[in-house]
């Protein structure tokens, strides 16, 4: 006998159990807002309801649409908004007209930088033009720097007026020395001709400046005599050199005093000139001539009986120290006496004052006496003034060049002498 198939019982729905429950649909009542005209579906519109959306689900009736008043295609049905919901705010836009004033500013700026970078680069152009011409003219053997003052430049090239150059001008020559530095400052420049390239001159209308002669270069260039500058006043430099005479190498000392010649150059006057016998003594010549011991020298002798003697032997120098004919008379006898008054610091003291000049040319056996060479004392006072004074000073002009500029002031300072300068209505180039 067959076995029957068992066929298995599937579980109850219970969505079937729910339908029994509900209640039976009704027929359709005329008077009903919903009913249409009859039981035809499409009189209903089911509205679908994303998940994202803020109308819930359950809050979405069935929504009854007239076939005479059905929406356009496209239309958009406004939903109720669920109470309590809180409803999706859009960002505000930005101003429409924003971006048009940022891009107006930045092209505003970009050709502002533009014009301020053609301005200093025709600037940095005519300098150079500038320098060039300079040095050409002028004959220098280095080129000027030009600066080029005011803004915009190209506003005064176009006006053919500058409101402000400053010139520098190293190494200039000037006679027997070079002037190591030369600063002008121009104001109100009138150009003949068109900036940058093509100008045929100009007319400065007021010039001031100041002119470095430094000692550096004053000892160099006149150092064939040996001679070296320093400061010694407002308007006096102290001038040392060397002098070969008798075999012996004399040191020469003078001052020398600054003074303009007419209203381009500056010359010395030298007074206080002294030739120095090293350790020994001192000659002036000149007006006031003299021979004067060292301190280091008399005091030598104040120790040394037999010069001692030998100098209290003239009565006339006797007299210059202070001493009577019987204290010359005893100190020669008694070398105790003598000792008493050569000992004294006053002794040397006045010694060191003494002119010996005069006493030695009438008794010239006395440099020999003390210890000095005659020879050389002799070549001393033939010494002729202007051959020392040749050896020390010097002078210097402006140049030929600069005709229309004028010296104002000489002063002395720490490194040179400074000259100021001034000019107006001063032409440069070939203006017309």
């Amino acid at each position: 006998m067959r076995t029957p198939t068992r066929i298995p019982t599937l579980p109850p729905n219970p969505y079937d159990e729910l339908a029994t429950l509900a209640d039976p649909i009704r027929p359709a009542d005329p008077a009903d807002p919903m009913y249409a005209g009859g039981d035809d579906a499409s009189a209903y519109e089911f509205t679908y309801v994303s998940p994202d959306s803020d109308l819930h689900p359950l809050d979405s009736p069935l929504t009854y649409i007239s076939s005479d008043d059905a929406p356009p295609p496209g239309h958009r049905r406004h939903r109720a908004k669920r109470p309590g919901r809180r409803r999706r705010r859009k960002t505000a836009a930005a101003p429409r007209g924003r971006p048009r004033a940022t891009r107006l500013l930045f092209t505003t700026v970009s050709c502002a930088a533009f014009l301020v970078l053609a301005d200093r680069c025709a600037v940095l152009y005519a300098e150079k033009k500038a320098e060039q011409r300079l040095q050409e003219d002028l004959h220098l053997e280095a080129a000027p720097q030009v600066d080029i003052h005011g803004f915009p430049f190209l506003t005064q090239v176009a006006a053919k007026h500058l409101q402000r150059v400053d010139v520098t001008v190293p190494h200039v020559d000037a006679g027997r020395v070079t002037l190591a530095k030369v600063q002008a400052g121009a104001r109100d420049i009138r150009i003949d001709g068109d900036l940058p390239a093509s100008v045929r001159g100009a007319v400065v209308g007021r010039l001031d400046g100041d002119v470095l002669l430094k000692f550096a270069d004053m000892n160099r260039e006149l150092g064939a005599s040996q001679v070296r500058f320093s400061p010694l006043g407002d308007h006096s430099i102290r001038a040392e050199g060397r002098l070969d005479l008798a075999g012996q190498q004399l040191r020469l000392r003078a001052e020398a005093h600054l003074r303009r010649v007419g209203a381009r150059g500056l010359s010395t006057d030298i007074d206080g000139m002294s030739v120095d016998v090293p350790r020994v003594a001192t000659y002036r010549p000149g007006k006031d001539k003299g021979l004067t011991l060292h301190r280091e020298f008399a005091e030598r002798i104040s120790r040394d009986a037999a010069r001692a003697k030998a100098l209290l032997s003239v009565p006339a120098l006797a007299d210059r120290l202070g001493l009577t004919a019987d204290d010359v008379a005893v100190a020669l006898r008694d070398e105790q006496r003598l000792r008493e008054i050569t000992g004294q610091p006053a002794f040397v003291e006045k010694l060191t004052r003494a002119n010996l000049l005069d006493v030695i040319a009438e008794h010239p056996w006395l440099l020999e006496k003390i210890g000095i060479d005659p020879g050389l004392i002799t070549a001393l006072t033939q010494l002729r003034l202007p051959e020392l004074t040749d050896r020390l000073s010097f002078s210097a002009e402006l140049p030929e060049q600069a005709a229309d500029v004028r010296l104002r002031s000489i002063t002395v300072e720490r490194d040179g002498i400074r000259a100021e300068l001034s000019g107006t209505e001063l032409p440069v180039g070939k203006p017309r």
